[in-house]
């Protein structure tokens, strides 16, 4: 597990962070994006009923199984998710010497 805590699928597996790597953190997520422009009103509704969906029975129940997370943020705190993410893995890549293709 990679995450920062251990998956609500599979709790007995300890993540890298408990068992190697003490701060080791790496998730992957999936996020909805609008074209550059759309209005406000409209992302509002969209991020309302994204959020009401994720957190039907079904939908919650069938992501858990599969060891995702349902999270449903607001567009702001999608937005910082993706900001540190971004100086996270930037970091990486200078450091190691990746570039990009």
């Amino acid at each position: 597990m990679t995450s920062a805590k251990r998956s609500i699928a599979s709790p007995e597996i300890p993540t890298v962070a408990e068992a190697a790597l003490p701060g080791y953190e790496s998730i992957s997520w999936l996020g909805v994006f609008a074209p550059a422009g759309t209005p406000r009103e409209v992302v509002a509704v969209l991020n309302t009923e994204i959020a009401k969906i994720l957190q039907q029975p079904d939908v919650k129940q069938r992501l858990l199984e599969q060891g995702g997370e349902p999270i449903g943020n607001t567009q702001e705190q999608f937005a910082a998710v993706l900001k540190s993410d971004i100086a996270k893995y930037s970091k990486i890549m200078r450091e190691s010497g990746t570039k990009a293709e």
